[in-house]
């Protein structure tokens, strides 16, 4: 039996939004025409999703977040109350003669957030960047630059603090093989391999503050 689909009567969903089995649209929330929604999702009051965004399934949105045309999140992600998405790297409301800006007018930058990977409430995430795999960005952090696999990141500008395995826990250094670091959740759940040169630029960013 396919799960149903909730939504709340206050939500408003595009008749040509899809939207898979089982997943839950909250007090006025919107989904836009083309959006694409997963199963298993919830998206919580007052989200948007705009037109053509690509939701994978097992997705949580929580209160107030906005998800703007040419963002993508894959499966699992966890969006914090109230982050924040940007699509153009240059905004303006107006042409250089004054008259508004048009569709058209302005150039899509995309941003793509991998599986499991999970952004803070009111995080900030500028558009171009890439967020890994099981990635974690803290509470309020202004992310201008891809965040790797696993990887934590918080601050303004947001800066590479560690390493996380997939139930949140801190990763450490357990051994090396070929090109990469094995790291271990602290639950001993997990070994993760982290590229060589990636752990090796969390090193050169602690002598530098």
């Amino acid at each position: 039996m396919t799960d149903p689909i909730f939504i709340h009567p206050t939500a408003d969903v595009s008749p040509s939004a899809t939207i898979g089995a089982g997943t839950r649209i909250w007090h006025h929330a919107q989904v836009r025409e083309g959006a694409v929604v997963g199963r298993n999702c919830i998206l919580s009051k007052g989200v948007y999703i705009d037109r053509d965004v690509r939701l994978g399934d097992n997705v949580k949105v929580q209160n107030g977040v906005s998800v703007y045309h040419g963002v993508t999140l894959e499966n699992g992600v966890f969006c914090g109350p109230y982050c924040v998405f940007t699509n153009d790297l240059r905004p303006r409301a107006i042409n250089r003669d004054g008259t508004l800006k048009e569709d058209g007018e302005w150039t899509l930058c995309t941003t793509l957030v991998r599986a499991g990977a999970s952004l803070g409430a009111h995080a900030t995430i500028v558009c171009g960047v890439g967020i890994g795999r099981w990635a974690m960005v803290g509470a309020g952090a202004v992310v201008t630059h891809d965040v790797p696999d696993y990887g934590l990141v918080f601050g303004n500008p947001a800066r590479l603090r560690g390493f996380v395995c997939p139930c949140g826990e801190a990763l450490t250094k357990a051994g090396e093989r070929d090109s990469a670091v094995l790291m271990r959740c602290a639950t001993g759940h997990d070994i993760v391999a982290i590229p060589r040169e990636v752990y090796n630029g969390l090193h050169v960013l602690a002598k530098l503050i």
